[in-house]
């Protein structure tokens, strides 16, 4: 199995405690670094069930998203090497089907900072959150068509609205508690998101609560769900249950 649920390395300065995958019962564990950079955890998975486990304090600067109205859109000739990658259709994010409702719904927007907020205002009205709907497979095309899904199906149909005004979009996923918001009662669960490029740098967007948060935690930014997937397995791993926690230390 290729598990992806340690914190992201951008953020292993901020650790406290040491962020150890706990595995019962015990296995072979290796780990590298991917192509974005994302920590990934190989291992033997034994037969029969397997428990995984991780804890883990880090600090946070209690800082809202970062903003920055005038940043600009750049020009593709202008863009980075590696900002490029970020342009192209994935398989989450299908540009060729979605280009042309893009610009139909975007092209009028002034580029920048305002397109992207824009393409978050659509998103965020345009599917309604039904976490009983939420389906591993469904595109932004789908997502698009079928105006429900959850967290990554926002994700998915923002990102792949983005590249197609030209501006770079990466998937993002991670930890996101109720710090600083209402809480609510639902269970807790990984969050995803994404970041455009703008003004020379990544900026972080939430197409699903269409709000700077504070205590956004990243595990790992890719094209789609598909580089950043808690858990990859060579052979039926049917899973049994998974819980998240995310409580505010003081």
């Amino acid at each position: 199995m290729l598990l992806l649920i340690s914190i992201h390395p951008s953020r292993a300065p901020d650790l406290v405690t040491q962020g150890a995958i706990h595995f019962s019962p015990g296995t072979s564990v290796s780990t590298y670094q991917d192509r974005y950079d994302n920590i990934c955890t190989r291992i033997l998975a034994p037969p029969g069930r397997l428990t995984m486990s991780t804890d883990f304090i880090v600090t946070d600067s209690g800082l809202l998203d970062d903003a920055n109205p005038a940043a600009i859109q750049h020009p593709v000739e202008d863009l980075p090497d590696d900002a490029l990658t970020f342009l192209l259709g994935s398989r989450y994010c299908e540009t060729d089907r979605l280009t042309e409702t893009a610009w139909s719904l975007f092209g009028h927007i002034a580029p920048g900072w305002a397109r992207v907020e824009a393409i978050c205002n659509y998103v965020h009205g345009h599917i309604k959150f039904d976490y009983q709907q939420a389906r591993s497979t469904r595109t932004a095309w789908e997502g698009y068509q079928e105006r429900v899904g959850v967290c990554r199906d926002f994700a998915h149909l923002a990102v792949a609205f983005c590249r197609c005004m030209n501006i770079p979009a990466r998937y993002c996923t991670g930890y996101l508690g109720d710090i600083g918001v209402p809480r609510v009662d639902a269970p807790g669960d990984f969050s995803a998101w994404f970041e455009a490029y703008l003004g020379g740098r990544w900026y972080t967007f939430d197409a699903r609560h269409n709000a700077r948060r504070i205590g956004r935690i990243l595990m790992a930014r890719g094209r789609d769900a598909t580089d950043v997937a808690i858990s990859n397995s060579f052979g039926p791993a049917p899973l049994a249950g998974f819980f998240v926690f995310t409580d505010e230390v003081i």
